[in-house]
């Protein structure tokens, strides 16, 4: 498999330093370059069109998602990564709604940006073989669709579960920031109380989110599901 190469965005030098081990820690991966406003991300991701940028929101010039903005209106052959500090809703929706990969907030473990890289690894290499794409390989990239990436490889989700669904639960998850119930989590997207409890044990499994249990007066105690 041929280099990724990664363009770093993040004005913090020690910051920058972390995420530039972390990247070049995950096999196929290597970081050629770092801005430190959202102007240089501008131009460097111009001149040396990394497959992939990491991008804050906070820079010193300008927000992230300007500089990302700009990056899709000149049409660079870049994919974006967010990884902020950032963790209100609005600036969530609209890093997805500019085209956003994915969004990780600060601070993270190393799991979950190799997580992230590994599953764009995943997309970067189906896009790029010869040849047309089948509507199975289509399926598999489309948003929410490609396989949930764990430490030793890619898992298939179990048979009932969806990706697009799984996605939805997740983002519910990092807009509230909080610690949800099944309950909570049914009411908050219209799905019955044991279907979002199979997702919530799902992500569970995987790593993705711990689980708490609130002790009440009576009757059991209700299982909390918060993202990792």
């Amino acid at each position: 498999m041929s280099v990724i190469e990664v363009l770093i965005v993040e004005d913090d030098p020690m910051v920058v330093e972390v995420n530039r081990g972390f990247v070049n820690a995950v096999p196929g991966f290597k970081v050629v370059g770092v801005a430190r406003t959202g102007k240089e991300a501008v131009q460097l991701a111009a001149r040396l069109k990394p497959a992939l940028t990491l991008l804050d929101v906070y820079l010193p010039d300008m927000s992230g998602l300007a500089a990302l903005q700009e990056i899709r209106r000149l049409g660079l052959p870049t994919d974006v990564l967010l990884v902020t500090a950032a963790q209100d809703a609005e600036t969530i929706q609209n890093a997805f709604r500019y085209g956003a990969v994915d969004y990780i907030i600060k601070p993270f473990k190393f799991s979950r940006l190799r997580s992230a890289l590994e599953g764009f690894a995943l997309l970067y290499s189906r896009l790029n073989k010869e040849g047309r794409l089948e509507q199975d390989d289509i399926d598999q990239l489309a948003w929410g669709r490609a396989p949930v990436v764990i430490d030793e490889g890619a898992e298939e989700m179990p048979k009932g579960l969806n990706g697009v669904t799984l996605k939805q639960v997740l983002l519910l998850l990092i807009k509230d920031g909080g610690a949800l119930s099944a309950e909570e989590v049914a009411v908050a997207l219209g799905l019955a109380r044991v279907t979002a409890r199979r997702y919530l044990e799902y992500l569970s499994q995987l790593g993705k989110v711990t689980v708490e249990l609130q002790y009440g007066s009576v009757g059991r105690p209700v299982k909390r599901y918060k993202i990792v």
